[in-house]
């Protein structure tokens, strides 16, 4: 039986100046009324508390947003419900999240009150050797991404010209026109997520989550970092039309558009090439690297071919750094995960559910409790 299309997204990525961070982009203050901020250090169950409450929203029928860990992408970070106008984020670094209006709308919940600490006190030694070296991975994880973006602005800037921004403004102009006629109201409004991350997986892309959101796909072949010129045109021409979109920005350069989801009009852009293969069958496909002026490409490609292969090995280094911290965490997990009270932690996750569900779980005061059950976390 073939599951429904599951929206994710990432709010955290390693980014060539390390961790960046689109927490403040999750919730809209003026529409939230329900915000649990998850607290607790490695293993106590953050991830799964949320992953059940989520499994519970699901079978009652209500739409959920995952937003997954960068680092680890089989965890965690938050959900949303936006028919609650509700979510559960884990509010530990390097994600903080700040109440704006504390215990009105957010709420702390403390995990860490399921630890048996007197247990973790004997194995302080061992849990202090096991943090020895993580920082040291991502900082040279980052390095790597540092190099790597260096060479692919590089490229983008030797094929970037007058002519080429002039062919984007009038492709943009073209699907604007068929795409995004106005709806007759003020501008839309955008959303930063990401919809893609460097994990220790590898470069990870969420077309699932397209699939979930839009029928119509187009795909921009891009090799040489291009496509955000056409990304840009299209967002400011939708917005200014009145659509609301969802804005992705690539995790090598956060400042620059990788893909766009137009919600509204089931539509979304999608940049394949350097990255994951859409594996989709996409309503259009653009070919961004034809647009580029024939004769400089031929004169650049034996300097384009090499700083591709170079960009290529340092993002796998980076990758193999970040694999590297994730093994270093996994371990102090385990080191952990014997000395928590997951009975406590599905506990909690029951009381959360009711009171945010409201599907006739016991109430209860949520401050003081701990995660769920089985399950690692980042």
């Amino acid at each position: 039986m073939k599951t429904e299309p599951k929206v994710r997204y990432y709010l955290g990525a390693n980014t060539p100046g390390g961790f960046y961070s689109l927490y403040d982009q999750l919730l809209d203050p003026e529409e939230m009324e329900e915000v649990l901020i998850l607290k607790g250090g490695p293993g106590c169950g953050k991830s799964t508390l949320m992953g059940r409450v989520a499994a519970r929203a699901e079978a009652m029928g209500l739409p959920v947003e995952y937003i997954r860990c960068s680092g680890d992408p089989d965890s965690l970070d938050a959900i949303l419900l936006p028919d609650r106008h509700a979510a559960i984020m884990d509010g530990t670094a390097p994600h903080v999240l700040e109440p704006r209006l504390a215990g009105a709308v957010e709420r702390y919940v403390d995990l860490g009150a399921c630890y048996d600490h007197v247990s973790l006190k004997r194995i302080r030694g061992e849990l202090e050797q096991a943090m020895k070296g993580y920082k040291g991975c991502y900082a040279r994880a980052y390095r790597c991404l540092r190099a790597a973006a260096e060479l692919a602005a590089d490229r983008a800037a030797l094929l970037q010209t007058p002519a080429l921004e002039e062919k984007m403004r009038k492709r943009a102009r073209g699907i604007l026109s068929r795409e995004c006629r106005r709806r007759g109201q003020g501008e839309g409004r955008v959303q930063r997520r990401f919809l893609s991350a460097i994990t220790h997986k590898g470069v990870l892309v969420e077309f699932e989550t397209v699939e979930a959101q839009c029928r119509r796909v187009y795909e921009l072949s891009d090799h040489y970092g291009l496509g955000h010129l056409l990304l840009a045109q299209l967002l400011s021409g939708a917005t200014a039309a009145g659509w609301d979109a969802i804005a992705c920005p690539s995790p090598l350069f956060p400042e620059r558009l990788e893909h766009l989801i137009l919600p509204q009009l089931s539509l979304a852009f999608v940049t394949t090439g350097s990255g994951a293969a859409y594996p989709g069958r996409p309503f259009r496909r653009l070919r961004i690297d034809a647009m580029v002026e024939r004769e400089l490409l031929q004169r650049s490609r034996a300097r384009l071919h090499f700083s591709q292969k170079v960009s290529a090995a340092l993002l796998d280094e980076a990758v193999s750094s970040l694999a590297q911290a994730k093994a270093m965490h996994d371990a102090l997990e385990r080191l952990y995960n014997p000395h928590v009270d997951f009975e406590q932690v599905g506990a909690t996750a029951e009381v959360i559910a009711g009171e945010l569900l409201g599907n006739g779980s016991e109430q209860g005061n949520t401050e003081t409790s701990t995660e769920p059950a089985e399950g690692q976390e980042m």
